[in-house]
């Protein structure tokens, strides 16, 4: 638009451009071409709305008390199995999942995992009313790359909110205290009742399923920050697989906690290798421990990062060059209970191959 401003003979025209309006935001033109509307249109059916009824107290003179909690999650096949957290059902006496046509399902939990904070339900629904949401690969998940979250935040049936992939190779904390590594990180809008919901790329398809949200306050109840966290989906496809199969995860366990080594770090304290695995701690009565395997003892800050040196070096596992602890942590992660692992392992200045039989992790991390 313009103004007209009249100085004796002259006329001076000022031209004033209008406010470009914020562009919508499209996932048009992103890899697989489809629109956040395409996405929620073909991929909001397969996310329910999860109610639990769980004992929160069990009064003497009032006996049992309940409460309900509310969550999401995602059918993945036209069995009927639907994935969701742990914590949305942890202890619940009763499931009820609704799906987009309001009616609810009475759910049987097939299995939970704590450990990485996932549980599988079954209902038994008509095929018509199961829209299984397609599996995604985590491990090709890049930071930048546009995601959605569809979800029931605070009651609210199927939100859908947009964001970006914020960072990866986050570590969050499982409900029995272990941790989760490889979370997704993502500012798209998660709150209260997203949990258990997916976390989706632009082909409509699962990269992780959301889990946490940092909030900057000790307050439970503290809403999005554009700060949330994604179970990835790779771990996710393991643990329900298993829970499928046999109802329980059983997850292998060595018994060890763990630093990277820095090129800095080795030249600083004179360790025998510039990359792999320290070993900070080895649990009493673990694997390790019977292994004989060896954790830090003396503190020691490096480039402003406190380590605890003086423990193992690892810089192979089973054959294969590790170069940080997460190399150590993916190939136990790979194994069973009772499975064999070979560590190439440097003490000072002497070096040795240690093969360890991997036990049952513990219910929590202190055994």
């Amino acid at each position: 638009m313009g103004a007209a401003i009249q100085n004796g003979s002259t006329t001076t025209v000022i031209r004033q451009e209008a406010s470009a309006a914020p562009a919508p935001v499209s996932f048009r033109g992103v890899r697989s071409g489809e629109s956040i509307q395409e996405i929620y249109r073909q991929e909001s059916p397969g996310v329910v709305l999860i109610k639990s009824t769980q004992v929160v107290t069990s009064d003497p003179f009032f006996g049992p008390q309940e409460a309900t909690a509310e969550g999401s999650g995602f059918v993945i096949d036209k069995a009927g199995h639907i994935v969701t957290n742990y914590h949305v059902v942890e202890n619940a006496r009763d499931v009820q999942v609704i799906f987009s046509d309001k009616k609810p399902y009475r759910a049987r939990v097939v299995g939970n995992d704590p450990s990485t904070d996932i549980s599988v339900l079954q209902v038994d629904a008509p095929a018509g009313a199961l829209t299984p949401i397609r599996l995604g690969n985590s491990d090709s998940v890049q930071v930048g790359d546009a995601v959605v979250a569809i979800g029931n935040p605070l009651g609210l049936e199927r939100t859908i909110t947009a964001g970006i992939v914020s960072a990866l190779q986050r570590q969050i904390t499982s409900p029995n205290g272990f941790p989760i590594d490889k979370a997704i990180q993502t500012d798209a809008a998660i709150n209260h009742g997203n949990s258990g919901g997916p976390l989706l790329d632009t082909a409509g398809q699962v990269i992780g399923v959301n889990s946490q949200i940092e909030t900057g306050s000790s307050d439970p109840s503290s809403g999005n920050i554009g700060i949330g966290f994604a179970i990835p989906i790779n771990t996710v496809r393991e643990v329900v697989s298993q829970i499928i199969e046999t109802g329980k995860v059983e997850h292998a366990y060595l018994g060890i906690q763990m630093q990277d080594v820095t090129a800095t770090l080795a030249q600083t304290v004179r360790l025998p290798a510039d990359t792999g695995a320290l070993i900070t701690q080895v649990v009493p009565e673990s694997p390790a421990a019977k292994a004989g395997l060896k954790g830090g003892s003396t503190k020691v800050t490096v480039d402003g990062v406190s380590y605890t040196v003086g423990g193992d070096v690892i810089t192979k596992v089973d054959g294969k060059k590790i170069t940080s602890s997460d190399d150590v942590r993916d190939a136990i992660r790979s194994k069973r209970p009772g499975n064999k692992v070979t560590l190439k392992v440097h003490r000072g200045e002497n070096t040795k191959d240690v093969t360890i039989e991997l036990g049952r992790q513990p219910s929590t991390p202190a055994g």
